[in-house]
Order: C-alpha cells, then sequence, then structure tokens
C-alpha cells in the first residue's frame, strides 16, 4: 500500500539525483532489516529505541505528526519540519513515507513486547504468562495514542497494516509468541511440541479484536479480558 499526503505523491520514490533513496525499494527504513527479511520475530526482538539520536528524532516526530494529524493529512514535508531537519534527510535516514509510516509502527511494536515481557516476567507458569500477555496488548493497543487512535480514526487505512499487508509483522509476532511459548515450556520442563499452530491463532484472534471490538464477548475491562483468556486461549495450550 502507499499511504501519500495532497502534496508528496510523487516526492516518495527518488533522491535528488533521480534514483530511490535506500530502502525505498522493498519499503524498509534505512538502518533497520527490510520487513519481509526477518520472519522469526527477530524484528520484534530488537531494542525498542534506534541507535543512532538522528534517527530517533525523525520518529519520535513522526510519531507525533501522525499521533495528531493521521496519517492522510501527514506528509514527509511535514515529519521533516517537526524534527528540524530535511525532506532529503527523513529520506536518506528513513525512506519514503510508507517505510515512515512502518519504521514509525515497528518501533511501537516493540514497545509493545518489551511491555508484555516485562508484565509476564513474574508469573510463575505458561498459562498465566499467555492470560497476562493477552490483556497487556489488547489494553496497550486499544489506548495508544497512535496505534488505537488510528484504529479508531483512520481503520480504512490502518486495516491494511493489520490484514493484506501485515504478512511480515504476524510472521514476527508469530514468531515472537513461539519463541516465548517454547522458553516457558523448557523452564517447566514439558516434553517437546510444536508451539507454532498456538502462537498464530493467538495472533489471529488478537488482531480480529482489534479490527471488530463488537463482539459477543464483554472485553471492555481488564478482568473480562483475563476470564476470555482463561476460557479460551488456555485451552490451546492443550493441557
Amino acid at each position: 500500500m502507499t499511504v501519500r499526503g495532497d502534496d508528496d505523491s510523487l516526492l516518495g520514490d527518488a533522491r535528488l539525483d533521480g534514483s530511490p533513496p535506500a530502502g525505498a525499494l522493498d519499503g524498509s527504513p534505512l538502518g533497520a532489516p527490510p520487513l519481509g527479511g526477518a520472519l522469526d520475530g527477530s524484528l520484534l526482538g530488537g531494542a525498542p529505541e534506534p541507535a543512532d539520536a538522528l534517527t530517533a528524532q525523525i520518529l519520535d516526530a513522526a510519531r507525533e505528526q501522525f499521533t495528531t494529524f493521521g496519517l492522510r493529512r501527514s506528509t514527509v514535508d511535514d515529519v521533516a519540519r517537526r524534527a528540524g531537519v530535511s525532506r532529503v534527510t527523513v529520506y536518506r535516514r528513513i525512506g519514503s513515507k510508507d517505510s515512515l509510516v512502518s519504521a514509525c509502527l515497528l518501533r511501537e511494536y516493540r514497545r509493545f513486547v518489551t511491555d508484555v515481557d516485562e508484565a509476564v516476567a513474574s508469573l510463575p507458569t505458561v498459562e498465566d504468562r499467555l492470560v497476562e500477555g493477552f490483556t497487556v496488548v489488547l489494553r496497550h493497543i486499544r489506548h495508544h495514542p497512535l496505534v488505537g487512535g488510528l484504529l479508531r480514526l483512520e481503520p480504512e487505512t490502518m486495516l491494511p497494516y493489520l490484514t493484506v499487508e501485515s504478512g511480515p509483522a504476524f510472521l514476527a509476532m508469530r514468531g515472537y509468541l513461539v519463541d516465548r511459548l517454547d522458553q516457558a515450556r523448557q523452564a517447566e520442563g514439558q516434553p517437546e511440541s510444536d508451539p507454532t499452530p498456538v502462537a498464530e491463532l493467538m495472533v489471529r484472534i488478537t488482531v480480529s479484536f482489534l479490527l471488530n471490538p463488537v463482539s459477543t464477548f464483554e472485553l471492555d475491562d481488564d478482568d473480562r479480558v483475563r476470564d476470555f483468556a482463561r476460557r479460551y486461549l488456555v485451552p490451546l495450550l492443550g493441557r
């Protein structure tokens, strides 16, 4: 998908010398692995913050811009002005507007999984970790000023990032869950098993509730979310 504002329809794909910016051809931000390149959860395993200050400054500006004005009304020029850098610097550091959106969302997803890891670290069983992790993810995304805000205000713009164009992100999240479930199994001394089907179902269920919260299941507070997880997600573990 190409997300463009009113005045950057032809700007996202070329440098001053006429060549496409690095990362623009595959949609990946500069200095980061291509979004389609790491499908085992490693995209979510990196540090939440970029290693260099300038990239972090640009992503901070993008987050503020997208949160305030949404994706449709925002351009690379807007982000550059907010960051106090030139448009060319944004292209060279991150890439096109699509790359900027992807890099911004990836950083937020990394923050999500960091919060989830911290929330479940002291829990004794994989069942407890699954329940609390599901609860934390739903809460964070729903109330997140960028991701949750865009889901409420521009669902048609965010929809492709969670559905038809979410392949790499979906596989990365599934890989993250596979890794965590496998670690928990080993810590408990459980026999070896493949957690991939369970992880995939968890991701699909979570995305469905985010996209369409209207449901026979009342998940409007943490206690109800935990009850849902214990009733319907924990049995997926097959214990």
